[in-house]
């Protein structure tokens, strides 16, 4: 990852672990050989890897980016790809004169701006009469509602209507794609390309095919003013395969991670049981001592009590004797009772 355009989560960069790297490169792989020999403008170009691999097929590429860092090191990193310049532009006013380019391509990028109608104005602006768009965005259904997702980044994101009425009165002709990364099985020939097909099953009737897919995570619009550039594209399906399958070896680790601390919260929990029964053997024993306790105090506050009534009955005993024996006195010697 480089270090002078680190990864914040707003734009991709090269090098960041994840599936969001076999979203990003796939995107700029499916759009490669539709800009086959063509100027492109990639809108939106961040670090400016999807530039350079457009080039490879492209004519010429220029990438603009709104962020002066991003193109200062887009323009040092990739400066010996010679038919690929860099330029800092607003994608809502882009500094290009009318119809300079064949192709816009410019993908996760409408979802991030509030401008999004002059976004695409400028677009058709700077695109020939028989330019190709070719563009990006999370489809809202899926990304955000199905996943209960809030990426803080996105200012508005578009279900599949609302894109499509943004589109409509700019671009006449349009060609669907979708777009998820998942874990897939591969089937292919070994003797080269072949017709193609994509189907979809749940695990609880996996003998039920459905074909196509039915949820795309992103949405990717190949459109244009004119009819022809469409209808010289067959349509086509695009698989990526991760040579070093990081997806695979993630799920993996994630669940020898969780059959891990699935064990060890097991174990826990077993000590945690033993723990509850000693306290609750503790507690038991403490109330029982308790209850000891409240019963002796109790015998000798009785006990206290019943002595304390004798002393009392044994005073006024002596008290009265006394009393007797003065009277006594008195009436035998006709003296004073002594003090």
């Amino acid at each position: 990852m480089s270090d002078d355009l680190p990864f914040t989560g707003e734009r991709f960069i090269p090098g960041t672990a994840g599936e969001i790297w076999h979203e990003h490169w796939h995107r700029y792989h499916f759009a490669a050989p539709l800009v086959a020999g063509l100027e492109v403008l990639d809108v939106a170009c961040g670090e400016g890897y999807g530039s350079a691999l457009l080039a490879r097929r492209a004519a010429h590429v220029t990438g603009a980016d709104i962020a002066r860092t991003a193109v200062d090191h887009a323009r040092a990193r990739y400066a010996a790809v010679a038919n690929l310049a860099f330029r800092q532009a607003d994608c809502a006013a882009l500094p290009f004169p009318d119809a300079s380019f064949d192709a816009v391509v410019s993908f996760e990028t409408i979802e991030h701006i509030a401008a999004q109608a002059p976004f695409l104005d400028e677009v058709r602006r700077v695109l020939r009469a028989d330019g190709l768009l070719i563009l990006s965005c999370p489809n809202k259904a899926e990304y955000s509602d199905r996943r209960g997702v809030a990426n803080e980044f996105h200012v508005r994101e578009l279900y599949r209507d609302e894109l499509a009425a943004l589109i409509a009165p700019r671009f006449a002709h349009v060609a669907w794609y979708g777009q998820r990364p998942s874990f897939y099985s591969v089937v292919w020939p070994e003797a080269g390309p072949a017709r193609g097909e994509i189907f979809e099953v749940a695990e609880a009737a996996a003998d039920a095919p459905m074909p196509g897919h039915a949820r795309p995570l992103y949405f990717i619009v190949v459109a244009s003013a004119s009819p022809a550039p469409l209808a010289a594209i067959a349509p086509r399906l695009s698989v990526l395969a991760d040579r070093n399958e990081w997806v695979r070896h993630d799920y993996e680790k994630v669940m020898r991670d969780l059959e891990a601390t699935y064990r060890r919260a097991n174990d826990l929990d077993r000590q945690v049981a033993v723990w509850h029964g000693r306290h609750a053997e503790g507690v038991r024993q403490r109330e029982a001592a308790e209850a000891a306790g409240a019963a002796e105090r109790s015998r000798l506050a009785a006990r206290i009590e019943a002595q304390q009534g004798e002393i009392e009955r044994r005073a006024s005993l002596r008290w009265c004797l006394a009393r007797l024996r003065q009277r006594l006195w008195h009436a035998v010697t006709g003296k004073p009772p002594s003090a």
